[in-house]
């Protein structure tokens, strides 16, 4: 398939150039082939519900019937986008809304967007509640770190929600920004995740709590397969947010601006682990699909018949979920005590054992080539000092001992 496009799109340069086609012909033969043979990255996120109508969700592009069919669509929503958010809902209502139920998967025609309600315990499936906003600023924190990634969005907050995502061969990531307030130690979508993680081969990505209790035993962020996320002051002193969870994998951008739920252009500032978790989510996209797009690998997913496990399964490179989290690991790193503001309300991330706060470390777009580099082989990160890779294996083994 590969050598087929590289030769069509010859083709076309050439007839371009001699004038055999016109600019408008060639403009869009030029799109198609790039609507074909782009590659791509599915993230899935389990939420609230999506407000379709975003512009931050919207696209140009069409998403290629092989993608729709691998991921089970079942109807299409031709949205509209003229009007209010009210105008558009309300336009769309009998067509659309009135029609979907808990077996649909659907495509929303003109955004990045495919999503489903399995739980059916909703007034509007997949839209977002008007009353809470949640999984639209969750989705729109992914797509602020990979603006290409596909989207397969879940309502709910249950093993059937993640399950929706984990049995979908194409889906790479599921990211979940909900469980029990503290960290309080009580059954979650534990058995869901391992699941999606130790027998499907995707990776997935749990919220720490909004407190400092420690993560370990937290349902979402605490299980071994699972990459456990906290927050840090990003965008502030670059240290740790006091109100994020302790000992994690590792921590991200706590606060962002984000899309609205209830309008078609408006944003708003927010704070949580809620969204530090789906950024690092879109960034493992991220550095997936550029992974595809260096190997020549044209699907999506890690399906373990058809991919033997593997997130990148292309010419003479294959990479799994486990490589992906080891590089992630070595690319974390401490922010320096000295930046600490001691008006900012956050907490200083300790010159002593700062894997009890941050885990491994920070991660965001600076991670991005470090570890795109480390997996392609190009340039080897270094190991971890000891002291760290101790106190983070040991944190591996309390979290094994408790969920196993």
């Amino acid at each position: 398939m590969r050598s087929q496009s590289i030769t069509l799109v010859l083709l076309i340069t050439m007839a371009s150039l001699s004038g055999c086609l016109s600019n408008e012909e060639s403009k869009e033969a030029t799109i198609e082939i790039e609507n074909d043979f782009r590659t791509y990255s599915v993230v899935a996120p389990i939420d609230t519900g999506i407000n379709v109508y975003h512009d931050h969700f919207r696209t140009n592009e069409t998403i290629p019937d092989w993608l729709l069919d691998g991921l089970g669509v079942t109807m299409t929503c031709e949205l509209t986008f003229i009007g209010t958010w009210q105008e558009r809902y309300d336009a769309d209502k009998e067509s659309c809304w009135d029609m979907i139920n808990s077996t649909d998967i659907v495509y929303f025609e003109g955004t990045k967007i495919i999503g489903t309600t399995p739980d059916d315990e909703t007034d509007i499936p997949i839209l977002d509640d008007p009353s809470d906003g949640h999984g639209s600023a969750v989705t729109g924190a992914v797509l602020n770190a990979n603006p290409e990634a596909i989207i397969f969005f879940v309502e709910g907050f249950s093993d059937a929600a993640v399950l929706a995502a984990a049995n979908q061969p194409l889906v790479d990531i599921i990211t979940t920004s909900f469980g029990p307030i503290g960290s309080v130690p009580v059954p979650g979508i534990e058995d869901a995740t391992k699941i999606a993680v130790v027998q499907e081969k995707k990776i997935h990505t749990g919220a720490a709590d909004n407190s400092p209790s420690p993560a370990v035993q937290d349902s979402t962020a605490g299980p071994p397969w699972s990459i456990g996320v906290s927050g840090y002051a990003e965008e502030g002193d670059d240290q740790k947010e006091t109100m994020s969870g302790s000992y994690p994998d590792i921590a991200a951008d706590w606060t962002q601006v984000l899309p609205n739920h209830d309008d078609i252009d408006g944003y708003h500032e927010t704070s949580g682990t809620s969204f530090a978790t789906p950024r690092t989510a879109g960034l493992l996209s991220k550095i997936i699909q550029y992974l595809r797009t260096e190997s020549g690998d044209f699907s999506s997913g890690a399906d373990p018949e058809t991919r033997g496990g593997y997130l990148v399964n292309g010419d003479n490179l294959n990479i799994s979920q486990a490589h992906i989290r080891d590089a992630l690991n070595l690319s974390a790193w401490y922010p320096s005590f000295s930046t600490w503001d001691p008006l900012s309300g956050t907490t200083p991330v300790s010159p002593v054992a700062p894997c009890t706060q941050v885990g491994w470390g920070v991660v965001n777009e600076s991670n991005v080539e470090p570890i795109i580099n480390h997996l392609n082989g190009m340039i080897t990160q270094p190991n971890r000092p000891s002291d760290v890779t101790l106190c983070m294996e040991t944190n591996q083994e309390i979290r094994e001992s408790y969920w196993n």
